[in-house]
């Protein structure tokens, strides 16, 4: 039997998903507004949560955080009456289980409510999860599901795609899935594509002969081989030459490959992880990166948050990093004053953890002998950038189609869809008049850089942004 909880202004969405839970042996309760919903899961656990929409007290989409990160974790099932493309997108991409449409039908409440159940039943208990992710430091929300999808990857031989900004700590990730996996005690071989030029990176994939080449005066094996019944990681994998990347899908299937200058082909059972900051899916609809490849590399895909998105981790970070000099140096007394902890929270972090890191190394060299590191032991360019955020206003959110509390007359009322379509162009415009190029226009709405396009053109909307 299962706890659900049902989030709808309506009495009588409350009532049929309730009797079609019920009748299913689960125990229901409801509530109506945001409010009353998130005082009601904090009293007990659920397993699944229908969430409305559009509720009198705000939007339903903008707690599914906040209810996904209760202890229970529950599993949201999203129920709106103005179902859409972008709406079914925004609420998966927050972590929603499903997403249904009004008007609702027993059959289709049956199915959802069985499938998710069975789904509920089987994962393991976050507690269970015996994880050692060596490094990896923080609390938040974000970094919270980011552990949970490795404890999947780790618990399986599917290969791992993670995605993320420089610094954000890919290979601190593939390091962590391996090492909790059943191919810990064999080898981790790691490869940075974006390093070699295109002849030297083959050679280091595949591997070759002596004398195969000018300069090869001896065999070498490839990292497919070296990495034989442990992880392969391929880093910056999106930065792979188109020529490699048939030969490389080829290795994937097969698990089979050819040394440079050999005669016979060589067996390898390595587990795949690759990772890049780049969009390969964009890449792949602009022709410079292979479709069936991407679908062989995503078998489970983990995006990491960049430090900006969960700040709250930095005073953790900042205390391992600093226990890690004081042990390197020598020096056992240093602190971090509230000074440089405020400024580190008021940074903007382009460069991530990595960034960070060098940071703080830099401020803890800087402040010499003196047993407190404050902020102003901090590199120029932060202290600089800080002082100018504290003193520029906030900027001003993209501009929204008008709402005025007074209705218009009934001829001139407009329907939803326009006032959708105005609200959505409206708001388009404000993003294009605050962003420098595309890749920050898609990072402050929350849309991929292909959906982004989809709407200017869709709008009429022509900009020089790239």
């Amino acid at each position: 039997m299962a706890s659900i909880c049902i989030l709808d202004d309506h009495s009588l969405i409350r009532r049929l998903i309730s009797e079609t839970a019920g009748g299913l042996g689960h125990k229901v309760c409801g509530a109506a507004t945001i409010a009353e919903g998130l005082a009601l899961c904090r009293k007990q656990d659920f397993d699944v949560i229908f969430l409305d929409i559009l509720l009198p007290d705000g939007n339903g989409l903008s707690v599914i955080p906040a209810l996904r990160g209760l202890p229970s974790r529950p599993e949201i099932v999203i129920i709106t009456s103005h179902g859409d493309p972008d709406g079914a997108e925004l609420a998966i991409r927050h972590g929603a289980w499903d997403y249904l449409t009004k008007p609702l039908s027993v059959e289709n409440l049956t199915l959802t409510l069985q499938r998710v159940v069975a789904f509920r039943q089987q994962q393991v208990p976050a507690a269970q999860f015996q994880l050692q992710p060596q490094g990896i430091i923080g609390e938040s929300r974000a970094l919270r599901a980011c552990l949970e999808s490795l404890s999947q990857a780790s618990a399986s031989n599917v290969s791992v795609l993670l995605l993320g900004e420089t610094g954000t700590g890919k290979e601190l990730f593939a390091r962590a899935i391996h090492d909790n996996s059943p191919r810990a005690k064999h080898p981790f071989v790691a490869l940075d594509c974006a390093a070699l030029t295109e002849s030297l990176l083959e050679a280091r994939m595949f591997g070759h002969t002596r004398g195969s080449f000018t300069g090869a005066d001896q065999s070498r094996e490839g990292v497919f081989r070296l990495a034989h019944n442990g992880t392969l990681f391929l880093d910056e994998v999106g930065e792979l030459p188109p020529s490699l990347q048939r030969s490389f899908l080829r290795v994937l299937e097969t698990r089979r490959f050819r040394p440079i200058g050999a005669k016979e082909e060589v067996e390898s059972d390595f587990r795949l992880i690759a990772a890049t900051n780049r969009n390969l899916a964009e890449m792949a609809d602009l022709g410079l990166f292979r479709q069936d490849l991407l679908y062989r590399l995503k078998g489970l895909t983990i995006t990491l948050p960049p430090l900006r998105d969960r700040k709250e981790d930095i005073p953790l970070i900042c205390r391992h990093f600093l226990e890690r000099l004081c042990s390197q140096y020598g020096e056992c007394a240093k602190s971090l004053s509230d000074d440089l902890l405020e400024a580190l929270m008021l940074y903007h972090w382009p460069g991530n953890v990595r960034e960070l890191a060098h940071a703080l190394e830099r401020a803890f060299a800087a402040s010499a002998k003196e047993p407190v590191v404050f902020s102003w032991h901090l590199p120029m360019d932060i202290r600089m950038a800080v002082a100018k955020g504290r003193l520029q206003p906030p900027p001003a959110a993209p501009a929204t189609a008008p709402i005025t509390e007074s209705a218009p007359s009934e001829d001139v009322f407009q329907s939803f869809r326009e006032f959708r379509e105005a609200a959505e162009q409206s708001y388009l415009k404000g993003l294009l008049s605050r962003a420098a190029n595309m890749t920050e226009a898609a990072r402050l709405s929350g849309l991929s850089r292909g959906h982004l396009y989809q709407l200017l053109k869709k709008h009429g909307l022509h900009t020089g942004l790239h």
